[in-house]
């Protein structure tokens, strides 16, 4: 376990459990003001992470053990934020979702954005505003048609920003969704889950590219507080932030049978697949660690 620079904003120790492996890996955000929300593993085996309650957003280089500031957002207001993470290697983006309060409202509001980087450099490539006096971008995924589709859980919204584009449009409001946090594609179909109502949702696209009214997935035991959510081996990886757990869900047409992996965790917020190794957050006790990927 190594200590890094205490002049860092955060602190970051990183103990190998394997050599060998990332099984078993672990970071912990020593500054108790920093708590890590969503991760992505970028080309190379690079971990970013960001930060729920500082501007800042993380990079861990494969085989070291220091963290570096990677995206300072400090200058966008006080109080910002990050939550999604997504890195693209197709086109070296970083996806993120910033999330800024206004000031002097209650109950409060947030101003949200859709910012890209380069995942080389942290060069900011586009910014995106979600609309409205308040909004949550919270978490995005890339689709077959290569667009990137962002969850607004304030507003129960997905929005599509096509390839190339600057500004998306929208792809889907629907009451149902009032609390859409996950965002996933699973065998070229769309999910998403609730994490206020802890559903999870099939959504249909017609042979016009639009989307359907959701159909909810009828699950075999319940899943509290979905948060997270990834697919991988033909199933969905969620984190379940109110109940302490990472599960798999293998989905059967209209039907989800839900195989708990990983429990006893404090709200663990974020899942990562990355070849053999499933990455986690533990938001409440600031720890990113590694898990074998399940078959």
């Amino acid at each position: 376990m190594v200590l890094l620079n205490a002049r860092r904003a955060a602190s970051i120790v990183l103990t190998l459990g394997f050599a060998s492996a990332a099984f078993g890996a672990e970071i912990l955000i020593a500054d108790a003001t920093s708590q890590p929300e969503s991760l992505t593993v970028a080309p190379g085996g690079v971990l970013i992470v960001g930060s729920a309650s500082t501007p800042f957003v993380y990079k861990v280089r494969t085989g070291s053990s220091t963290a570096e500031k990677f995206v300072d957002a400090s200058a966008e207001g006080p109080g910002t934020f990050f939550f999604g993470m997504l890195a693209d290697g197709s086109t070296n983006t970083l996806w993120t979702c910033q999330l800024t309060p206004v000031p002097n409202t209650t109950p409060v509001q947030r101003h949200t954005a859709l910012r890209g980087f380069d995942l080389s450099t942290g060069t900011q490539k586009i910014r995106w505003n979600l609309p409205g006096d308040n909004s949550v971008c919270n978490d995005f995924s890339i689709g077959p048609d290569k667009a990137l589709y962002v969850t607004d859980t304030a507003n129960a919204k997905i929005y599509k920003l096509a390839p190339g584009a600057s500004t998306a449009e929208l792809f889907l409001e629907h009451a149902s969704l009032k609390g859409i946090d996950g965002i996933t594609f699973l065998d070229g179909t769309l999910y998403v889950n609730n994490v206020m109502t802890n559903h999870i949702y099939r959504v249909p696209v017609d042979g016009s590219g639009k989307a359907r009214e959701p159909l909810d997935i009828s699950l075999d035991q319940p899943v509290q507080g979905p948060d997270g959510m990834r697919a991988a081996n033909g199933k969905l990886f969620v984190a379940e932030n109110k109940a302490g757990k990472i599960s798999v869900i293998s989905v059967n047409g209209d039907k989800g049978k839900v195989t708990v992996i990983k429990d006893g965790l404090q709200t663990p917020t974020g899942v990562e697949p990355a070849g053999d190794t499933l990455w986690i957050t533990e938001r409440k006790t600031g720890k990113v660690y590694s898990l074998p990927l399940p078959k």
